[in-house]
């Protein structure tokens, strides 16, 4: 009785992550043809809630990829690899506490945010520092950035720009 209860329970959730990722990939497929472009893959994995590495998206990408490589990416073949990402947990974002503290060492006025300008220096003057164009991807794609700069106020959007910083 309760294998059975067990087995309805993953069935219900591989059902719901197919219906996740099916939302998640529809967004980028553009012409409603069931691919999307190969550059579009890593937003996808990460509206899912993962955080692969860049090299742990090149290996996620290689495996969905065509034989020989169009450039596009097929649902059909990234389901079930994205579908046992998610059964298996993988790439799991970094915990809120360990963010707020990365951000804290950040915010050495302990404001509880840092400028847009603070940020961009951060991003690009200081030692180990961002891409530039990492960097202006991060100021055009996060709602929080286009305002005054970075918040702590534990939003999501904070989350993910302290992630990237860290």
């Amino acid at each position: 009785m309760a294998e059975e209860k067990d087995r309805e329970g993953a069935e219900v959730t591989v059902a719901e992550f197919h219906r996740k990722i099916k939302e998640a990939f529809e967004v980028f497929d553009h012409e409603s043809n069931d691919t999307v472009d190969v550059r579009e893959i890593g937003t996808i994995i990460r509206s899912l809630g993962c955080c692969p590495s860049e090299g742990e998206l090149h290996d996620l990408i290689a495996e969905v990829e065509e034989e020989e490589p169009t450039g596009y990416i097929r649902f059909e073949k990234f389901l079930p690899v994205m579908t046992k990402v998610l059964l298996e947990r993988r790439y799991r974002p970094i915990p809120e506490d360990v963010l707020l503290r990365a951000f804290e060492v950040l915010d050495t006025a302990k404001r509880g945010y840092l400028t847009r300008e603070e940020l961009v220096k951060l991003m690009t003057e200081e030692e180990g520092a961002v891409q530039s164009g990492r960097c202006l991807r991060l100021e055009a794609g996060t709602p929080q950035a286009s305002g005054t700069g970075l918040h702590a106020s534990g939003s999501p959007q904070d989350a993910k720009m302290v992630c990237i910083l860290v």
